[in-house]
């Protein structure tokens, strides 16, 4: 984040008041939300307008697409527009599960006035940040630091050649919150623009060499990072720890699962129970409240209250697959059924609801429908004394806690929907021995087991005839790579062959339709039988990392040389030789003012960490120095961000801790699909050792792997360097070895 200043410039400086920051419920996890908004999303309304944005595939533009504002997309026919008739480019930047992006659009973009303003003063423009996370880092990192808060949605005004000068979040209709109204607002840019326009350019100016200095990544140091490195991060994390709730940090609480999952590498690495615990709690706690769907499974963004109750209902691809691999983590440490059976159900809820006939995963659900946030989730008292029987309610308000009163009202409405009750596992169900709660028999804890299985079953069939929330049906490189990933990392571990089936026909889907095997170029976003043009360093980081996790799933040659084909493309495009690091966008990418390497792990990892982490595995599957030195030289550009400001990059710990010892490598010898084989696998990804690769012994593979013989049958060697333990054909005699020190 750049150092904050103020703009110089009265011409500009004024206008600082009318700013709202930190509104946006849509946000970063450091922002607060607004709950006394009044109008929302998924209204219908009358399509009296109909703009150019009609004839883009993004589900956030077209839900603009009947604004009264004349929008355009990013790109040159707006660009050239600006310059051509000098004006200032108004840039709105959102995602279509945003709740407060639909109250924007609601109470302003909808406003006949407020199009017509800006028609005549500006050139507007509508971007998907999930589409074009390159753009929204640039105009996000200008408004964090003029503002000191950053959400979505993000609207930023910007000169004709698209330098930002002003900028914030959500705007209100009206004069409130002690800030001015969107209309004010536009009124004295417009101003400000015609009376003192040579100022307003020179402080962009001024304002676009700050952020190149900002964005510009220090060379790397000589620092040395060690394990005590990790060490102080997991102490550090630890001590933002909730020991009531689970979690880490307060209201609102967002999963971040890349920290906790880190805390289980520190746990091992250093053996401390007491961070091992604190994940675990955690994963329970999230299991059981709000934030977890109780019926059809998956997790929401995050929850607004600390205790994980209320949840903000959107649902996310990437927080599930995140998510899924996190109690895949929980369920290898300790065994315990109940964290599987979650991974199950984020699973079943993605196969279900998430997935695209042909196999890609769609990216969102939305937290609205009918105009109120949650309403698909939540139940009242007297809507399910109706549906069940008297028997059947009974167990099931005890089980989810169900009063008159609720524990939920939607302010998002100006007509609130009363007594809603987001399900969440009851206190009282929670104080239930562990052992009692994944095979309790009838009656423990004041419920019975098959009442409440029968009322889940109605309840999920009654929900299931309900207006859903807005799908968000796009399919991004990216994200599908995260989810790719985490379940083939799912059938590995709990053997279903319906995840290899759905990891194996994603994988296909993305080769097919965003990935030009000629040029070796992977585009970003497919939708409606058209793709993109934008290449993205994350979605061939996510990607590379998926493909590894299913080669190692699998142990399919061919999977091992996409894995291959995309790392060097990556290297190629995006790596910087002389400072180290990736850059986010390609060097071709001409939109773009500014060449950005992100340094933060949000809600999603950075694609410097993910591709830290995956080139440094895959150089370790095929011994190739030319995979191994940008991960290294990368992790030293960030060491000193890694020693200061850990929490800003927890996944890229996972890359160093990685890289602290050289990983135990698993060779299957043989034919990888045959009965032993595949037990051998599995018996290979059930010890959570995350520091370790599996890799079968042809194709790609490092050549002394290629050396080691099946005998009468697969047989598996477990190796350090080209040192080796007696090879074995046992999968319990191979997790033996792998739990022994």
């Amino acid at each position: 984040m750049l150092p904050q200043y103020q703009m110089k410039l009265a011409a500009i400086s004024f206008l600082a008041p009318t700013l709202v920051v930190g509104l946006s419920a849509c946000n970063r996890p450091h922002n607060q939300t607004n709950p006394n908004s009044a109008v929302t999303t998924n209204q219908p309304a009358l399509h009296l307008h109909t703009n150019r944005l009609a004839r883009e595939k993004s589900p956030y533009l077209l839900q603009h697409a009947h604004n009264p504002v004349d929008w355009y997309a990013w790109g040159d026919e707006a660009f050239a527009r600006a310059r051509a008739e000098n004006k200032p480019i108004f840039l709105s930047i959102g995602y279509s599960t945003c709740h407060w992006c639909h109250v924007m659009e609601r109470e302003s973009f909808e406003d006949q006035k407020i199009g017509t303003f800006l028609q005549e003063h500006f050139i507007s423009i509508k971007l998907d940040r999930e589409e074009r996370p390159d753009v929204d880092k640039i105009y996000m990192t200008f408004v964090q630091s003029t503002t000191g808060g950053g959400g979505w949605p993000l609207n930023v005004f910007l000169t004709p050649d698209r330098k930002p000068f002003f900028g914030g979040t959500y705007f209100p209709p009206d004069n409130r919150y002690g800030r001015g109204s969107f209309m004010s607002v536009l009124q004295q840019v417009a101003e400000v623009w015609r009376e003192r326009h040579g100022e307003v350019a020179a402080s962009a100016d001024e304002i676009h060499t700050r952020l190149e200095l900002a964005t510009a990544t220090v060379v790397a140091s000589n620092l040395v990072l060690t394990a005590d490195t990790v060490r102080r991060a997991g102490a550090m994390f630890k001590e933002a720890y909730d020991p009531k709730n689970g979690g880490f940090g307060g209201a609102p609480k967002f999963p971040q699962p890349s920290q906790p999952a880190f805390l289980l590498r520190h746990a091992r690495r250093f053996k401390d129970d007491e961070a091992t615990r604190m994940v675990l709690l955690t994963c329970d706690h999230m299991a059981a409240g709000g934030i977890n769907d109780q019926l059809g499974g998956g997790f929401a963004r995050y929850s607004v209250d600390a205790e994980w109750l209320v949840p903000h209902f959107e649902k996310m691809l990437y927080d599930n697959a995140q998510l899924l691999n996190l109690y895949l983590d929980a369920y290898l440490i300790r065994g315990e059924p109940r964290f599987a059976s979650v991974a199950r159900d984020i699973i079943r809820y993605i196969q279900r609801d998430m997935t695209h006939p042909d196999g890609g995963f769609y990216s969102a659900e939305d937290a609205d429908s009918e105009g109120h946030e949650g309403k698909f989730y939540c139940w009242t008292h007297a809507e399910l004394s109706k549906l069940l029987t008297p028997e059947e309610f009974n167990v099931a308000a005890l089980y989810f806690g169900i009063t008159k009163e609720g524990n939920f009202e939607d302010h998002s409405h100006p007509t609130p929907l009363s007594g809603q009750n987001v399900l969440s596992v009851a206190a009282d169900v929670r104080r239930r021995p562990p052992d009692a709660q994944q095979n309790p028999p009838p009656h423990v804890g004041g419920y019975d087991d098959e009442l409440l299985n029968s009322a889940k079953q109605k309840m999920f069939a009654t929900r299931s005839q309900r207006i859903r929330p807005h799908l968000d049906d796009k399919v991004l490189a990216s994200w599908n790579g995260l989810m790719l990933g985490a379940m083939a990392r799912a059938y590995a571990v709990l053997g279903d062959e319906t995840y290899r089936t759905t990891a194996e026909k994603n994988l296909t889907f993305i080769q097919t339709q965003l990935w030009n095997t000629k040029s070796r170029t992977l585009y970003h976003r497919w939708r409606d039988g058209e793709r993109d043009h934008v290449q993205l360093l994350e979605a061939y980081a996510f990607q590379l990392e998926g493909v590894i996790c299913l080669y190692e799933a699998t142990l399919d040659p061919k999977h091992l040389d996409f894995a291959i084909a995309l790392a060097e493309s990556m290297i190629a495009k995006f790596y910087d030789a002389e400072n180290g690091g990736f850059w986010q966008g390609a060097a071709d990418s001409s939109d773009l003012i500014l060449r950005v390497k992100d340094d933060y792990d949000g809600a999603e990892p950075s694609g410097n960490s993910v591709a830290t982490l995956a080139l440094l595995k895959l150089a370790a599957i095929t011994d190739r120095a030319d995979f191994k030195t940008p991960a290294e030289t990368t992790l030293r550009l960030f060491g000193s961000k890694l020693e200061k400001t850990p929490q800003a990059l927890p996944y890229m710990l996972h890359a160093l801790d990685f890289s602290l010892e050289e990983p135990r490598r698993v060779v299957i010898a043989g034919d990888p699909q045959s009965a032993t084989a595949r037990a051998l696998i599995h018996a290979a990804h059930s010890v959570y050792q995350p520091n370790k690769v599996v890799l079968g012994n042809a194709g790609s593979v490092e050549e002394f792997a290629r050396t080691l013989p099946a005998k009468d049958g697969p047989m598996v060697y477990l190796c350090t360097g080209k040192a080796c333990q007696p090879p074995t054909n046992d999968a319990q005699e191979l997790r033996r070895l792998l739990i022994s020190p």
